[in-house]
C-alpha cells in the first residue's frame, strides 16, 4: 500500500468541484435547449403535418390551418420569454439596450458619452494621401 499524501485528497475535491461546476453548467443548458427545442416541435410540427396531408389531399379546413399557422408564430413571441428565464448573458444584454429591464444599479450611459463613443471622434493619427500611399 502507497500512504496518501495530505495534498491528494484536496485536488480530488479540487477536481470534483470543477466538475461538477462544469455538469451543472451542461445540465442547464441541455434543459435550455430541451425546452427551446420542445417549443419549437410543438408549435411548428402541427403545422408542417398538416401542410403536407394539405397537399395530398385537399381536406384541411381553411380555419384549422390558420391557427395552426398562427400557433408557429406564438412560438416567435415564446422565445423573447424563455430566454430571459434560463440563460443569464441574454438577461444582462436586454438589461442594456431596453430602459424596462435595466437594474437600478446599473448607471445609464449620458447622451454625451454615447456620442462620443459613436462619432469616433478619439484621438487618431493623422491620416494624409502622403501617408496612404
Amino acid at each position: 500500500q502507497v500512504p496518501h499524501a495530505p495534498s491528494q485528497p484536496l485536488a480530488g475535491s479540487e477536481s470534483r468541484r470543477f466538475t461538477n461546476k462544469h455538469s451543472k453548467k451542461a445540465l442547464k443548458a441541455s434543459l435550455t435547449l430541451g425546452i427551446l427545442l420542445g417549443m419549437f416541435f410543438v408549435a411548428w410540427l402541427p403545422f408542417f403535418i398538416t401542410n403536407v396531408a394539405q397537399a395530398v389531399c385537399d381536406c384541411v379546413p381553411a380555419g384549422f390551418f390558420d391557427v395552426l399557422t398562427w400557433l408557429g408564430y406564438c412560438n416567435s413571441t415564446m422565445n423573447p420569454i424563455i430566454y430571459p428565464l434560463f440563460m443569464r448573458d441574454f438577461k444582462r444584454a436586454m438589461g442594456k439596450f431596453l430602459p424596462c429591464c435595466r437594474r437600478s444599479a446599473e448607471p445609464r450611459p449620458s447622451a454625451i458619452s454615447l456620442s462620443m463613443r459613436n462619432s469616433n471622434s478619439g484621438p487618431r493619427a493623422a491620416t494624409s494621401l502622403k501617408n496612404v500611399l
